[in-house]
């Protein structure tokens, strides 16, 4: 059994801020900022392409009300919403990431370098294998 499903099963201790039918919220133990949360989907998937489509939008109404109620509840201007599918996503069961934000705390976009494409001709054949992908 995974660490969340453990959580979702209570058998593992949590600081729980929802209890839903369509997902489970609680505290990350390592937060980016204090009230960071993580929303979990109650049946276990690894990653967002493995959760049925009729659970989609259940489980993202479920996201969208803990990043509504953050800013009222913690006097945040705002909230990061993200989610990792395998690479560095550290318990393997779907999870969003809400995390309190306000403005200058220090938080610059994203983790990463950004990267260029070498012209927009490249750009256009990433496109297009994305494209013809999603028509598969």
């Amino acid at each position: 059994m995974c660490t969340f499903c453990a959580i979702i099963a209570g058998e593992m201790d949590a600081s729980v801020v929802l209890d839903h039918p369509d997902a489970v919220a609680f505290l990350d133990r390592s937060p980016v900022f204090l009230g960071h949360v993580l929303v979990v989907p109650r049946r276990h998937v690894v990653t967002l392409a493995e959760l049925a489509i009729a659970d989609v939008g259940p489980f993202f109404t479920q996201v969208q009300r803990v990043s509504a109620a953050l800013p009222e509840a913690l006097g945040c201007d705002g909230t990061w919403v993200s989610m990792n599918n395998v690479v560095s996503q550290s318990v393997p069961h779907l999870h969003a990431h809400v995390v309190p934000r306000v403005r200058k705390d220090g938080l610059r976009g994203f983790f990463w370098p950004r990267m260029r494409y070498a012209d927009d001709d490249a750009m256009e054949v990433m496109a297009q294998r994305i494209a013809d992908s999603l028509q598969a």
